[in-house]
């Protein structure tokens, strides 16, 4: 039995870990390349100054900031502008972007996965064949995917595509509904050559 079915992921998984970084002060080479100026790599000679408790210590140059920093063991990080000058905080830059990247991290992890089911039917399948793919279709939705039935047609059928792709989609809506799959939904329609395929979703999945 030909039973050619081929998987297309619409969006990709993200597995990457993420990784600690040093502790105060460790961080003086960083630049604006993980989006912040770190310590030394601040640019401005004046900036608003927030400590690690959250309170304004108020405008301050960039050396009275850095020795701040140094008398927490923290990193002094750029994290914004107000006013026209540099906010920056007292911070552990290396567990800020553990934080972060572990955010993301798992943000990602929580992303569902659609993956598009390609079923492909010729018009005089038979009826066990038929049974089989429809089967596979009905699984498919039942696990949230989406499920792309191309018809394959050949020779004098390609005269008779119209009729014979619309009884045959017609069939499989219904055969479909009988196994409660849930309420399907036509996606997409596309038409080329000797192929017809469409794309079905299940409302709500």
């Amino acid at each position: 039995m030909d039973n050619q079915i081929r998987e297309l992921r619409v969006n990709k998984g993200f597995n990457s870990a993420p990784q600690s970084g040093g502790n105060g002060n460790n961080v003086k080479d960083k630049g604006p390349t993980d989006g912040h100026f770190v310590n030394e790599k601040i640019r401005a000679d004046r900036m608003v100054v927030i400590d690690h408790q959250g309170q304004n210590l108020g405008v301050l140059l960039k050396s009275q900031a850095l020795m701040k920093a140094a008398e927490v063991a923290m990193d002094l990080v750029q994290v914004g502008e107000k006013d026209g000058l540099p906010v920056t905080k007292l911070m552990d830059y290396g567990k800020f972007l553990y934080a972060k990247k572990k955010q993301m991290s798992d943000a990602k992890k929580h992303q569902k996965i659609i993956l598009v089911k390609e079923i492909k039917i010729r018009p005089n399948i038979g009826d066990q064949d038929y049974k089989t793919k429809l089967n596979q279709a009905a699984q498919f939705f039942l696990d949230g995917n989406k499920v792309k039935f191309t018809l394959q047609f050949r020779g004098r059928e390609i005269s008779m595509m119209n009729d014979l792709g619309q009884a045959l989609f017609a069939r499989i809506g219904t055969d479909l509904t009988e196994r409660n799959v849930g309420s399907l939904v036509e996606e997409k329609d596309s038409r080329g050559g000797a192929l017809w395929s469409k794309i079905y979703y299940v409302k709500g999945k």
